[in-house]
């Protein structure tokens, strides 16, 4: 017999972290880093047919200061990494990034020594959108996703505890290729 069976009914329990992932996830606004052709598909997200103020998300920062999360759109040269990064650092914390489309996750078919391979190069990625360039439908699942996990999200010691234990769960991850199966 617990706390919430004495209580009367509709009355409603939660802890300061739910409060606050709720209020987190319900309040991110993104810092659009538009580089190429997935940033058309990044706009039409905003448009009426998608409408991205179903999420709280309607006001597109231009100051990286008033954002949390950054989604870049498109391929990364080498000369815009330096301000990809410079932006980044300039954003509050706690701070997201979705890679949208594969030439900003793996450098797409752009393999030379101009475009990155990879914004994971420059800045720390939370999801990677695949697709060339991906649908608007495909960014708006990839922002609920996001908000799942801003959501879930530990604070303080427990934060550094779930780190860890992230940390811990990649390490003991096996490889996708037997690397001794050709000896």
């Amino acid at each position: 017999m617990g706390l919430e069976e004495k209580l009367p009914s509709g009355f409603v329990l939660t802890t300061v972290e739910q409060v606050a992932g709720w209020a987190r996830k319900n309040s991110v606004w993104p810092a659009t880093f538009g580089l190429a052709c997935c940033a058309i598909e990044l706009m039409a997200t905003g448009g009426p047919k998608h409408d991205l103020a179903r999420f709280g998300m309607e006001r597109a920062s231009a100051s990286p200061r008033q954002a949390d999360l950054m989604i870049v759109a498109g391929r990364l040269s080498q000369k815009m990494a330096p301000v990809l990064r410079q932006i980044y650092d300039q954003m509050a914390e706690p701070k997201w990034v979705i890679a949208m489309g594969v030439c900003a996750s793996s450098g797409g078919m752009f393999n030379n020594y101009a475009i990155v391979q990879g914004v994971d190069h420059v800045v720390p990625v939370d999801i990677y959108l695949p697709g060339c360039p991906p649908r608007p439908e495909m960014l708006i699942d990839a922002i609920v996703k996001l908000h799942d996990k801003i959501q879930n999200m530990k604070f303080g010691a427990h934060r550094e505890k779930q780190v860890e234990e992230l940390e811990l769960q990649a390490l003991r991850t096996l490889p996708l290729i037997d690397q001794g199966a050709g000896k």
